[in-house]
């Protein structure tokens, strides 16, 4: 994978940044999971699989094709639900069946302000399934949630990447200010200056 196409990470949810590996969907959509090791190393990155993985256990192809139907089902019922639409029921099979490959995790509980509570210690997975069962959970975890009607879409010209808007306001319009919201500021700034002069 070439440098400007690492892993972004602006989703604010495993999940967002799972449907992130589809790029510049709005004009010609870029793909970054090209083989069944990008899956691992996606998930790897996401903190869902272990680095020490072993290099020598190769991933099936089926495992690839099974990261794009979960990735496109949780992008279309993640946006349908912020948009107050119930998800298709062919998007919820797929995501609760990859949700049932997922680790169980230990109970355990901590002390949060005097009271008891689960923690919420991060768990890593064995395989790829199993990572792809973290990231549906993750995406079962949003859409009951309330942070589903914060999810938005970039809104610069190219980007098209998901997030959560948790600004202040509730009005965030790019996926980063670094990634498009100052390239798309100094954009508009020269087209002014241009139209201008």
């Amino acid at each position: 994978m070439a440098a400007d196409d690492e892993w972004l990470w602006y989703g604010g949810r495993v999940c967002l940044d799972f449907v992130n590996t589809l790029r510049d969907r709005w004009k010609v959509p870029r793909e970054t999971l090209l083989e069944p090791d990008d899956v691992a190393r996606w998930l790897q990155g996401a903190g869902l699989l272990p680095t020490n993985r072993a290099r020598t256990r190769k991933v099936p192809e089926s495992a690839l094709r099974s990261a794009v139907a979960l990735r496109e089902a949780i992008d279309r019922a993640v946006l349908g639900a912020a948009g107050g639409a119930p998800p298709a029921l062919a998007d919820i099979t797929v995501i609760n069946e990859a949700s049932t490959a997922a680790p169980r995790p230990p109970l355990q509980l901590v002390l949060r302000n005097g009271e008891l509570a689960l923690s919420d210690a991060a768990q890593t997975a064995q395989d790829v399934s199993a990572g792809l069962g973290l990231v549906a959970q993750d995406a079962i975890e949003l859409l009951l949630s309330p942070e589903t009607r914060r999810v938005r879409i970039c809104g610069a010209e190219h980007c098209a990447l998901r997030f959560v808007d948790r600004s202040p306001a509730h009005n965030r319009r790019w996926c980063s200010m670094t990634r498009c919201g100052n390239r798309t500021k100094v954009r508009l700034h020269q087209a002014r200056s241009r139209a201008r002069g």
